[in-house]
């Protein structure tokens, strides 16, 4: 089972699932996020379930940007805790593209990034295996406030506080 946050809770099911690879089998009945490369190759084929899809930390978010309306999920990759391409590639699908689906974090996820994620755009969260979801659940509250714009609060602190003092 997948260790899912999704709106701010630990989901015990869910309909998705990830096809890592080009040569991995799915059925046409099920609900899949595929690899970009595979899902280009499948989105105008018959498919019953729903189909979705996930960018590694290599790819452009502007390949989807012509398929983003039609796209209930996208998945992002993290492939190693260290690797921040993914919270870019969040923020980009979030502003500049308007994204309005599910965004979820998926590969090498744990508590000490939630918050940052959240303020990016991500709503969903597929914590690593080896981890508690409902320990990871209380990292979207680590931090009471923001400094910088964020896609949650696009007001940096310094206005908002230059507001309140004006005022």
């Amino acid at each position: 089972m997948q260790n899912l946050i999704k709106n701010r809770a630990v989901v015990n099911g869910d309909s998705w699932r990830l096809v890592r690879s080009a040569d991995e089998e799915f059925s046409i009945k099920e609900d899949v996020i595929l690899p970009l490369a595979v899902y280009l190759e499948c989105k105008d084929k018959p498919h019953e379930g729903r189909l979705a899809v996930w960018l590694a930390p290599e790819q452009d978010v502007a390949e989807l940007q012509p398929h983003l309306a039609g796209l209930p999920l996208v998945a992002i990759d993290f492939p190693a805790f260290s690797d921040g391409r993914g919270y870019s590639h969040a923020r980009l699908l979030r502003e500049r593209h308007a994204y309005q689906g599910e965004l979820r974090a998926i590969g090498d996820v744990l508590r000490d990034q939630l918050s940052y994620m959240a303020q990016v755009g991500f709503d969903a969260f597929v914590i690593r295996a080896d981890r508690d979801a409902a320990n990871a659940l209380a990292g979207l509250d680590d931090f009471s406030e923001q400094y910088q714009a964020t896609v949650l609060q696009p007001v940096p602190l310094l206005r908002r506080r230059v507001s309140l003092i004006v005022a």
